[in-house]
């Protein structure tokens, strides 16, 4: 049986060319793809694929709550991350949020086929750039230090409305987009302020970039 993929990135030439790419392997079919992280979520559920392959940065829902709620929903189904970012802030946060590989879009064309099998088969796999003893280190590190990160603090609910008020979403666009009502929004937004220490939209977004909730 081939393994069953959907592919998630915001430019349709990127999906264009993994569908290319994997649909070449006998062995694999593109069964899906979207182009955010609310619609990945929204595939995976309906089609309950083996393989997710997904960018990082995305409009709306950023891959990393986008694979949390994956692997929440759909926990047979796996997920690759792939992200122009090789920091280890990045790496550990979609490992940590349950990605089961990590390739960086610059080797992305000569790994994906590899890092699709490895996943299928139960393995992790990273980019052959990213170091496992780095990534091994930092997450044994990270382990002791993490109940103080500033995020740690937001649920699940909080960094999505965080990530849509920070792209410049109204209260009536993201209560539309997650069916509650403005004021439910308006009250997780002054709560997850609260809960960062901030006071103004101008620092709320800078947080969310810095903190790679969105990008620029």
């Amino acid at each position: 049986m081939s393994i069953s993929v959907i592919i998630i990135d915001d430019h349709a030439v990127v999906r264009d060319g993994l569908r290319l790419l994997i649909e070449t392997q006998s062995d694999m079919k593109v069964v899906d793809e979207a182009s955010n992280g609310r619609g990945a979520v929204r595939q995976a559920l309906r089609t309950n694929p083996d393989i997710v392959v997904m960018d990082l940065a995305m409009p709306e829902l950023n891959g990393i709550e986008a694979t949390r709620q994956i692997r929440e929903n759909c926990p047979t189904t796996k997920v690759i991350i792939l992200s122009m970012h090789s920091s280890s802030e990045h790496i550990f946060q979609a490992l940590k949020a349950g990605a089961n590989g990590y390739l960086l879009k610059e080797s992305a064309g000569a790994e994906v086929i590899n890092a699709i099998r490895s996943v299928h088969s139960g393995k992790r796999y990273l980019s052959e750039k990213i170091g496992d003893q780095m990534i091994d280190e930092y997450i044994s590190h990270r382990g002791i230090v993490e109940p103080t990160s500033p995020l740690s603090k937001l649920s699940s609910r909080e960094r999505e409305i965080l990530q849509l008020v920070a792209e410049g979403k109204s209260s009536a666009d993201i209560a539309q987009t997650l069916f509650i009502s403005p004021k439910t929004v308006e009250t997780y937004r002054s709560r997850l302020m609260q809960k960062l220490c901030i006071n103004d939209l101008s620092s709320l977004i800078k947080f969310a970039i810095q903190h790679g909730i969105t990008s620029l």
